[in-house]
């Protein structure tokens, strides 16, 4: 090491430990080590068994939501047994506690979906039985195809390419960003955002850590890039707004280009039979329009629809 990086504040970054989120940390370490010239043993990667990777048989939504990723490195975060934690931007639930903020976003990856075991949706076989614990991506599929049967597929990237591969059913769905993140991008084929609409947050690292504490932040926002960051808080504020949770059926593409945003978003019944789209064009950081939005996909949302989001008091 060198002499500046002797002097390195050794960092602790808390992950779950899947496969995907470690290489989510691998990347977090790397901008960070290149952004302040440290060497990668300044930060320590310490993994962390997350609740939503020890039950698998069940959706996520029947055994306490998104938090089943955070809980466990909130705890750690919260006791300064880490200083910062890593995580895909889409599993973080929409409202979280006050003592911990997001100083950085890492660069959006693809935010598309991929279909695996078909070349497009029009190609999947009539009547497939198709593996996803995914409402949007269930009730999405359902609208554009109501022969198809949904069966519950949990787990991490290469448990469910084990269950397909094992004939559980005959395609599932994967986040583009996370086969490329694994270098496992040729298994799926990238769905067409024109005609299927990818979630919230979806393509995005989000990096926490305590809200008082002013050195991690400072490092962090070194690495944070403010087009993602505000694609990424226009998209959240829709599903706030919404009162969306993860047993709600919405999808969201929210585009920058030169400080402009043009967002997109669709509401389902979760059997797919019903569904309501709107779109907004806003200045960055104008979240006025979302909330416009918001009202208007509640307004004309019907009970099937309805029932799956908390209008906002």
């Amino acid at each position: 090491m060198t002499e500046a990086s002797q002097s390195t504040p050794r960092l602790r970054l808390g992950t779950r430990n899947s496969p995907l989120a470690m290489a989510q940390a691998y990347e977090t370490r790397a901008r960070l080590c290149a952004a302040h010239g440290w060497s990668e043993d300044a930060i320590e990667l310490v993994p962390v068994l997350a609740s939503g990777d020890k039950v698998l048989d069940r959706p996520l939504s029947e055994i306490g939501g998104k938090a089943l990723w955070t809980k466990e490195l909130d705890q750690w975060l919260g006791e300064g047994r880490i200083d910062l934690s890593v995580h895909s931007a889409k599993d973080v639930e929409t409202i979280r506690p006050d003592v911990f903020h997001f100083p950085a976003f890492l660069p959006r990856a693809d935010r598309r979906d991929c279909l695996v075991g078909a070349a497009s949706i029009a190609a999947i076989p009539q009547g497939a039985v198709v593996g996803t614990s995914a409402p949007r991506r269930a009730a999405q599929l359902l609208n554009l195809r109501p022969d198809c049967k949904v069966v519950t597929f949990r787990g991490n990237v290469a448990t469910r390419l084990a269950k397909l591969q094992a004939g559980e059913a005959d395609v599932t769905f994967l986040a583009a960003a996370g086969l490329e993140r694994l270098e496992q991008s040729a298994v799926g084929v990238p769905l067409d955002q024109d005609e299927w609409i990818p979630a919230a947050a979806q393509g995005v690292i989000a990096i926490e850590c305590r809200a008082d504490d002013a050195a991690t932040t400072a490092l962090l926002a070194a690495i944070d890039h403010a087009p993602t960051r505000a694609e990424l808080e226009a998209e959240r504020a829709l599903l706030a707004e919404l009162g969306g949770t993860c047993h709600s059926p919405v999808a969201v593409l929210c585009v920058g280009e030169a400080g402009e945003l043009a967002m997109r978003a669709a509401l389902f019944s979760p059997d797919g039979a019903e569904r309501i789209e709107g779109s907004a064009q806003f200045a960055a950081g104008d979240h006025g329009p979302i909330r416009t939005l918001a009202a208007d996909l509640l307004s004309r949302a019907s009970p099937a629809i309805a029932a799956h989001f908390r209008k906002p008091a």
